[in-house]
């Protein structure tokens, strides 16, 4: 014993015999032991050297039909990136920016967003920009080799609460034995319905509705400027549905509401009283987000929560909702929230204020895997929709994921680099849009001269 420290006399004669013997070896001893240290490192890529060189599409089209582009960014060294233009986007969204990222290295995540983000925007038109910075993360993940949550501080759970809306049906039975199924059958912990006019406008005395509206009117319109109200008889029919929902699933499921309709600022307001007996989570986009005055007087006066933002793009416009508390709650869709990283960075933000944050989904797995990475990484996550329930070949879209990939309710937080999938060639090929390839040459958008600088 020796300054507390023990000598293990065998151990260091071992220690002395191998340093003789690598002395006597010599260049062959070293070379044999930098071989086994190449063995055990991930070479297949050198970062700093790393070029985007393609940008290619593969679009397909879930039942709606809902085209949803994936988008494939190939590198210099092979490594490759998957991201996807959200649901009912154009491919063009992405295609238009291909001239813009070509040459750059991939691992440059933010520089190359900042560099593209005003070709994004509110809703789909974010697509484009979105589903490239998906694909960067993928690449950087798998570079790296690492899952992209760790990257972004590291995963506060494992599993992600999966909810889903629900087939509607004028009878309240039916519609409440659907939603009694999701939870039965299919392990659901979290129910959402859609409920709203729609179901009962052939009702007489109902809805109060000017005659006559155009389509544009009925579906470009904004909620205030319809001037369409539910009367007490309309707000009592639709009572009748919740009431039905929730006898046959319990009062201990959360339950959330959307699709109210375009209706007026006082209707919301009085459908959320109405609503309070059912404890419901939500109420989901009652009028577009930008109002915010609106906004903030129903969340005042209803008494059931609201929520809003699927549409939104900036963070900046998540933080005006949250900081006044013009909800109760929000939900991005990653696919038009800025992508991995800002949605990731809205939540947190959220955080502040003391807003929970559920997320949108309505994408094949590639979307909803990046959507499972930042929902895994951010604190105030609620829980994460999913439209594809009942499109039984969702999940074959991808493999190297565990099946199935919902499973009673969850879907397990890969483990593998990047998003942890990868594509199923020939499923992926069933499905595409008609008129599509996969993944065909896209040359005829590698050049485009613009003077895109938004400031002289």
């Amino acid at each position: 014993m020796k300054d507390g420290i023990q000598i293990n006399r065998r151990g260091v004669l071992k220690s002395s015999a191998a340093m003789l013997g690598a002395t006597f070896l010599g260049a062959d001893a070293e070379a044999s032991a930098e071989a086994q240290i190449q063995q055990n490192v991930n070479t297949h890529s050198s970062p700093s050297t790393l070029k985007i060189t393609d940008l290619r599409v593969a679009t397909v089209v879930k039942p709606g039909p809902s085209p949803c582009p994936i988008v494939r960014i190939d590198t210099n060294q092979g490594v490759y990136g998957l991201g996807e233009v959200r649901d009912g986007a154009s491919a063009t969204y992405a295609l238009m920016l291909k001239s813009r990222i070509l040459g750059e290295n991939p691992l440059r995540i933010d520089y190359i967003f900042q560099k593209i983000q005003q070709f994004g925007g509110d809703a789909r038109q974010a697509g484009g920009v979105v589903s490239i910075e998906m694909a960067l993360w993928d690449i950087a993940g798998k570079v790296y080799g690492v899952p992209i949550y760790q990257m972004l501080g590291g995963k506060w759970r494992d599993k992600i609460r999966i909810y889903a809306d629900t087939t509607e049906s004028k009878d309240p039975k039916i519609y409440a034995e659907r939603e009694k199924a999701r939870k039965e059958e299919m392990g659901l912990t979290w129910l959402k319905m859609d409920l709203g006019v729609d179901l009962i406008k052939d009702i007489p005395g109902a809805i109060t509705q000017p005659s006559g509206l155009s389509r544009w009117e009925e579906t470009f319109q904004p909620h205030p400027f319809i001037a369409t109200e539910v009367t007490d008889k309309g707000i009592d029919k639709l009572c009748e549905y919740v009431a039905a929902v929730r006898e046959a699933v319990g009062m201990e499921i959360p339950l959330s509401m959307d699709h109210l309709g375009h209706i007026g600022v006082k209707s919301c307001i009085r459908l959320g009283q109405a609503y309070e007996k059912y404890n419901l989570s939500w109420i989901e986009d009652v009028i577009p987000w930008y109002y915010t005055d609106l906004l903030k007087r129903i969340t005042e006066e209803s008494p059931t929560p609201t929520l809003t933002g699927e549409d939104i793009y900036r963070e900046e416009d998540f933080e005006v909702l949250c900081s006044n508390h013009a909800v109760s709650k929000i939900h991005p869709d990653l696919a038009t929230s800025g992508g991995i990283l800002r949605t990731h960075r809205i939540g947190d933000m959220a955080f502040r204020y003391g807003v929970p944050m559920a997320m949108h989904m309505a994408g094949t797995p590639v979307a909803c895997m990046a959507s499972v990475h930042c929902a895994a990484a951010t604190r105030n996550f609620l829980a994460m929709e999913n439209h594809s329930l009942d499109v039984p070949w969702w999940q074959d879209l991808v493999e190297g994921i565990e099946k199935p990939i919902i499973n009673k309710g969850y879907i397990t937080v890969p483990d593998r680099p990047g998003l942890g999938i990868t594509l199923n060639e020939d499923v992926v090929r069933q499905h595409l849009k008609p008129g599509t390839g996969y993944f065909e040459p896209t040359t005829q958008w590698n050049e485009e001269r613009s003077w895109d600088r938004l400031w002289s």
